[in-house]
């Protein structure tokens, strides 16, 4: 009963950012685990979800609700379908991140081998929910939501840290059984990107731009730009003089960043990670002329600051998608 009144409370907040109608939420998230209590359910217990559809389609509850009610505990194994509907995908998730805070926050996290409770088989749910049925979430959002629906609120929000980094783990995961990369991997989640579809989406953008002819050049330069940057004092948002480019080559990376912050702003607006680095590889020439003809770290102060500032905003245009400094050859 407590879970349910979570699941009422989480749902209907989650209902409010994805427009989902919050009467119908309200009520499968009520219902969703009487069917727990049946005779039926406690002999067979695969039926679970399966009976709750029965019983609420025998009570005269909608069929969407109905629907969702049997939804909620798919995907029930690796690789086993997921709900279909946009009430039983959000139940599921509801009860899914429910479970990850509540077992966690007690200290009952998976260690090594062990997982009595399936916190992986969830977790990777979670996530094939969010990623493969385009639930545009944030996970940091989700996790504190849900942990602000338990009796102990600082013992459950104290956790949602390590729940996160969990399913990020998970993520990992995901993504090497489905073929990508760790390097590619890893230049998106350095950037800390809490929504998993549009991590998705970035991470697709990756992997098509490695195959581009100028990839391996623009992630050394991006490396490179960012032992400058480390080396350095903090350049943070330092604005670029225009009276301190001397060099041709400085003065046209300059140029060219200001017209690419124009040509790729829309496109990052828009998710279109994938065009937003095919036209950054465009970049690739000047950026080589660049380091073949100015020497950045100079003697002259107000230069090498001014040059640094340079490389800080081209690095920032590259961050707005991913770190291709972690692509490796």
């Amino acid at each position: 009963y407590d879970k349910s009144e979570r699941l009422v409370k989480t749902l209907s907040l989650i209902g409010e950012k994805i427009n989902l109608d919050i009467d119908s939420a309200k009520t499968a998230a009520a219902l969703c685990l009487c069917d727990l209590l049946t005779k039926m359910v406690s002999e067979f217990p695969k039926l679970q979800g399966t009976m709750g559809r029965y019983y609420a389609k025998a009570e005269g509850e909608n069929n969407d609700i109905a629907i969702a009610l049997e939804e909620l505990y798919q995907p029930r194994f690796s690789g086993d379908k997921l709900p279909k509907t946009l009430l039983g995908q959000c139940l599921a998730i509801s009860e899914k991140i429910d479970s990850l805070i509540g077992i966690f926050s007690i200290g009952k996290a998976p260690t090594g081998d062990k997982d009595p409770f399936a916190l992986r088989r969830s977790a990777i749910g979670l996530l094939r929910i969010i990623i493969e049925c385009e639930i545009d979430i944030d996970l940091k959002d989700l996790l504190s939501t849900a942990a602000s629906t338990f009796s102990n609120k600082n013992q459950s929000l104290n956790c949602t840290n390590d729940v996160y980094t969990f399913l990020m783990e998970r993520l990992r995961h995901y993504y090497r059984d489905e073929g990508f990369s760790a390097d590619v991997f890893e230049s998106v989640f350095a950037i800390n990107i809490s929504r998993p579809l549009d991590f998705h989406h970035r991470l697709v953008a990756v992997a098509e731009f490695r195959k581009l002819s100028e990839a391996k050049s623009l992630a050394a330069a991006n490396k490179r730009i960012s032992n400058l940057l480390k080396k350095s004092e903090e350049i943070g948002s330092i604005k670029i003089k225009d009276d301190l480019l001397v060099e041709k080559s400085e003065i046209k990376l300059a140029r060219k960043l200001e017209d690419y912050k124009k040509i790729i702003a829309p496109m990052i607006d828009n998710h279109n990670y994938k065009s937003a680095l095919t036209e950054l590889a465009g970049l690739r020439k000047v950026i080589d002329n660049f380091f073949d003809n100015v020497m950045v770290m100079c003697d002259e102060p107000d230069l090498k600051k001014n040059r640094l500032a340079l490389l800080s905003n081209l690095n920032s245009l590259f961050l707005e998608i991913a770190d291709i400094s972690k692509l490796q050859d």
